[in-house]
């Protein structure tokens, strides 16, 4: 009779819609609890685990983190456990001080730290880790270990990036086009290159918010194909193999490397199937006046991005880094902190 209730899990709203790869889960304590109380919790592993209405209030959340405005410690006396199955800056970093802003602790744990990479089983790490910790927060590779982790934890589980989807990424990205374009309505997005996890997120953010959405992408890396057929139902969201068509007019320009962590060997293979994807100064003419461009980072000069691009005057790639934090905050404060949409 020593197990425990994980000390601050709280119930959150359930999103009203569910995702194909994930869903927002409510699940009781552990069973040798002394107190059987029904104590449940959430996690956010894609985009659409917020309901419409909650990404909103979220996004009001971390803009008053932005600006300063918001003072409060809802994670005071409060340990996230961060798992880095893949390195990261940006995810640890803002992770970690985000974290120590809202009141709590913030533990880095690498593959040498957990015994995940030495055979232990995910459900067995995620039992153990909600004994001690009150938030999870995994970047790795395979998605399904990602809800795996969160179907056996006891406590709120947040993907930090896995190889499907890079959903707080994209929460920063919205944030920016909020701060620099007054919100995404009527706003159209165009992302040049990989149908990888942050197009997919992108897709998976129009089909919750309804902004259009066009992605340019060469034959054979488009996006995952279930996420893309959902959107679809609910939003404007087109794949085409020409980046001029995808950037028309267009108020948000995004790319990534065309080699994401994991696919260094098909670098050569990639460069020659991505020819003709990198956004320079000549694309950028046929989009919007006002438009801005958005890069997740780590960015490469002279593959998927021109210099003269993500250093001009029209690149917000500095304030998008700068949101992941303020975003990250607000969705730890409202799962783990039990701040309310």
């Amino acid at each position: 009779m020593n197990g425990r209730i994980p000390a601050r899990a709280r119930a959150v709203a359930c999103s009203s819609l569910s995702p194909p790869v994930s869903f927002a889960r409510f699940r009781r304590v552990h069973p040798a609890s002394h107190d059987m109380t029904d104590v449940t919790h959430r996690d956010f592993l894609a985009i659409p685990d917020f309901s419409r209405a909650e990404l909103i209030a979220l996004f009001d959340l971390a803009e008053r983190m932005r600006r300063g405005e918001y003072q409060k410690k809802p994670l005071a006396g409060k340990t996230l456990a961060m798992i880095f199955m893949k390195a990261s800056t940006r995810t640890r970093v803002s992770f970690e001080v985000g974290t120590y802003q809202l009141g709590g602790h913030a533990l880095f744990l690498s593959p040498r730290d957990v015994q995940l990479g030495r055979g232990e089983p995910i459900a067995d790490t995620a039992r153990v880790l909600s004994r001690y910790v009150d938030g999870i927060m995994i970047r790795t590779f395979a998605h399904q270990d990602v809800e795996e982790l969160a179907r056996y934890a006891d406590v709120p589980v947040i993907n930090g990036l896995t190889d499907l989807l890079h959903p707080c990424q994209i929460l920063a990205d919205i944030l920016t086009i909020r701060q620099h374009l007054g919100g995404y309505e009527g706003k159209k997005v165009a992302w040049i290159g990989d149908g990888n996890n942050m197009a997919n997120s992108w897709i998976n953010a129009a089909y919750r918010l309804g902004f259009e959405l066009r992605l340019a992408c060469p034959e054979g890396y488009d996006p995952d194909a279930a996420t893309l057929k959902r959107a679809q139902s609910a939003a404007k969201v087109t794949v085409t193999r020409d980046p001029r068509e995808a950037i028309a007019g267009a108020h948000v320009v995004n790319t990534d490397v065309w080699a994401s962590m994991g696919q260094e060997e098909e670098q050569k293979t990639r460069e020659k199937a991505f020819a003709g994807y990198q956004v320079d100064g000549r694309l950028m003419k046929g989009a919007a006046r006002d438009a801005i461009f958005l890069h997740c980072l780590p960015a490469h000069r002279g593959e998927e991005v021109a210099a003269e691009v993500i250093d001009g005057p029209q690149s917000r790639v500095w304030d998008e880094a700068e949101n992941r934090l303020h975003v990250q905050k607000a969705v730890m404060a409202a799962l783990m902190g039990n701040v309310a949409l």
